[in-house]
């Protein structure tokens, strides 16, 4: 972990340090950086970053709002910013340089899509779901088990078939350049009043509780046919809501739960793997138009790159940092608080399933279905994106999806 490398930099010398060199050159250098990390050290790495970055006069200076991100939790979820910025500048050789900005202090969960949209901010990262308060067609992942498996959303982001029912129309009806974006699968985050119970293994032991529910119009769609009683909550009080008993669960993802400090009020992880989780990094239509060919060409290179990068440093991650595995290691974040992972059977999911989505409950969905598919200039989006993640065998392994440039056919 990055805290425990940084373990003999005090707070002072750090934040002298990105005074100096700024605050994306000495998080890129401590992120370089194996071993214990010394003051000395870092200010060497730092500054050397620093030169590299700054050689050439940059052509354009982004700024990036990456929400509630930080160098220490996407060690956690590896959502690939800071991936992503190193390797476009160094890529653009300084052409480009960003200004990396995260843990909220410039735009949240809720509110980045926004702020990018109005040209506060050029690029950002949030979770599509929260960001569909601002981009509602982002809603068109959120259909109930409209993805089988981590491996289908994955194949599903590197399908040409992604440019033409999501990329495209994002574009066109909301002005966002959507590049990239790590996949997880949404289930339910119980509080601590679950943890002496035993663990939930259906999604009918939970009829009737209180469940904090993201943007997502279609995600509350589903949690009401499974009786959840979504209840909108923003994320930086769901923690609060969890540890006070103020809601019973919420639906997030597993890394969320430990990115977010949130395992020590979360007793049970619940697999149900409803819908996407996905974190994805965006940019401003018009700022990705007005960097011309050849450096529009290694935005989208950069975003494959990190792509890749996000879909096995993710995967690892799940197991060996958050301690989402049936059994756990010992060292994870969830094991460390007790927070115990139910991994739903296909039988339990299938059981969900039939209760909650378009394929059984069409008529449920019909207004927002239509609403969407108007959206997308007349696709039939559901069966669209369902018919391709099922092009791969449901057991494939997320890490085992072959990479391929999206936007070539």
């Amino acid at each position: 972990m990055l805290t425990e490398k940084l373990k003999h930099v005090s707070r002072r010398d750090l934040l002298r340090l990105t005074k100096h060199f700024g605050i994306s050159s000495t998080l890129l250098a401590a992120g370089s950086l194996t071993g214990m990390v010394t003051l000395p050290r870092l200010a060497e790495a730092a500054n050397s970053t620093y030169n590299k970055r700054f050689k050439n006069k940059p052509k354009f200076k982004l700024k990036f709002g990456a929400a509630g991100f930080t160098e220490k939790n996407l060690l956690i979820e590896r959502a690939g910013c800071l991936q992503f910025v190193n390797d476009l500048e160094e890529r653009t050789d300084g052409a480009i340089q960003i200004e990396f900005i995260g843990a909220n202090q410039i735009c949240g969960q809720t509110n980045c899509v926004k702020k990018t949209q109005q040209g506060i901010v050029d690029l950002y990262a949030a979770s599509t779901q929260n960001s569909a308060g601002g981009a509602p067609y982002y809603n068109v992942l959120d259909y109930a088990y409209m993805f089988p498996s981590r491996a289908s959303q994955y194949y599903f982001l590197y399908h040409p078939g992604s440019q033409k029912v999501l990329r495209d129309p994002l574009r066109k009806k909301h002005g966002i350049e959507m590049l990239f974006s790590h996949a997880e699968l949404r289930g339910i985050q119980l509080g601590l009043a679950w943890k002496d119970k035993p663990l939930v293994t259906s999604v009918t032991q939970l009829a009737g509780t209180k469940n904090r529910v993201t943007g997502t119009q279609l995600g509350r769609i589903a949690m009401n046919l499974m009786k959840l009683n979504p209840t909108p909550i923003a994320w930086a009080e769901t923690l609060d809501g969890l540890k006070q008993g103020l809601i019973d669960g919420a639906e997030t993802w597993a890394s969320a739960v430990a990115y977010a400090n949130m395992s020590p009020v979360v007793s049970q992880v619940l697999n149900l793997e409803f819908f996407c989780g996905t974190e994805a990094t965006a940019m401003n239509g018009k700022v990705f138009d007005s960097l011309g060919g050849e450096l529009q060409d290694a935005v989208m290179e950069s975003s494959y790159l990190t792509q890749v990068h996000v879909q096995a440093a993710n995967e690892a991650s799940l197991v060996n940092t958050v301690g989402f595995s049936d059994p756990q290691h010992s060292d994870t974040i969830f094991a460390k608080h007790g927070t115990r992972v139910s991994m739903f059977s296909d039988a339990a999911k299938r059981e969900a399933e039939e209760m909650c989505s378009p394929e059984f409950h069409p008529k449920e969905w019909e207004k927002w279905r239509e609403r969407i598919n108007g959206w997308s200039g007349g696709m039939d989006t559901y069966k669209f994106i369902s018919d391709i993640a099922r092009e791969i065998p449901k057991d494939t392994l997320a890490e085992n999806v072959e990479p391929r440039r999206w936007w070539k056919s």
